[in-house]
């Protein structure tokens, strides 16, 4: 596994999207463009929410999970092609509903939901290239007549940034064009980059991208090791190489691996 240097991240890496949708301003921005709705006020954006609504059932973890008066909101980057996506988006919205209903409140209560995925590529495989589009929008809708809509109160929305060329609406098609080649063209997608420079110049946001990113590795490679000492050992030493090669201190690639100095030090004079 190779890890992007924490200078090369862009928007629609995912690290880098939950901390810009951290602002609650970017984040109320970019739901009213893909959206065309007006949002009153948002609470404040829920990074990587986690819904785990009973023991020993398969849980989530959402990119940024928000909230204003009558509606809930989930938005969902993907950098990489993802599949299931239909039952993806069905098993969230199940969830985000268990976790806006209190046990003893009427199925009246629940909010206006939105699931928004923002893909890099268009996300449904053998597509006529007149049906490929850079807006999906899905509502439940009568098989039989079409007309009639089951007002479930549940919109999903599906990006693919790729044909931001097709998109009709201006602000919506530089919005689109920004998450897919990092093109600056309005003021809204400018203070975007200002806040990813920001990010960026925080030795903080450095070292928390470095231990989320070596610990999803370890627990990449501790599934293909699972009960092997050596296999584990080898993990942080890799760990270890990893952080020293993106700059790294010995402290800190310490504090990250659980490695002592002097083993640190000798892959150190190894990389070198």
């Amino acid at each position: 596994m190779q890890i992007k240097k924490f200078e090369d991240l862009e928007f629609s890496d995912d690290f880098m999207f939950k901390k810009v949708m951290m602002d609650e301003e970017i984040c109320k921005g970019v739901i009213e463009r893909l959206l065309h709705i007006k949002v009153d006020h948002l609470e404040y954006p829920e990074i990587e929410k986690q819904l785990n609504p009973y023991y020993g059932t398969k849980g989530i973890r959402l990119d940024v999970y928000v909230k204003d008066s009558t509606r809930v909101f989930d938005l969902e980057m993907q950098s990489y092609t993802e599949y299931d996506l239909g039952q993806r988006m069905r098993f969230y919205q199940s969830l985000i509903d268990t976790d806006n209903l209190l046990k003893g409140a009427n199925y009246g209560e629940l909010k206006e939901s939105y699931i928004v995925f923002i893909c890099l590529e268009n996300p449904f495989e053998g597509l006529k290239a007149e049906n490929i589009l850079p807006r999906y929008e899905f509502v439940s809708l009568c098989k039989n007549k079409p007309s009639i809509q089951l007002d479930d109160k549940s919109i999903k929305v599906i990006y693919n940034a790729s044909k931001y060329e097709l998109e009709p609406n201006p602000v919506v098609k530089s919005f689109l064009k920004f998450v897919y080649n990092h093109k600056v063209e309005d003021s809204f997608t400018d203070a975007i980059q200002d806040r990813i420079a920001a990010i960026k110049e925080a030795e903080i946001n450095k070292e928390e991208y470095l231990k989320v990113t070596i610990h999803e590795y370890d627990v990449l490679r501790r599934g293909r090791d699972e009960g092997i000492a050596i296999g584990i050992e080898q993990t942080k030493l890799e760990s270890a190489k990893n952080a020293l090669s993106l700059g790294l201190s010995i402290e800190q690639v310490k504090a990250i691996t659980g490695l002592n100095e002097e083993e640190i030090k000798k892959l150190q004079k190894t990389n070198n």
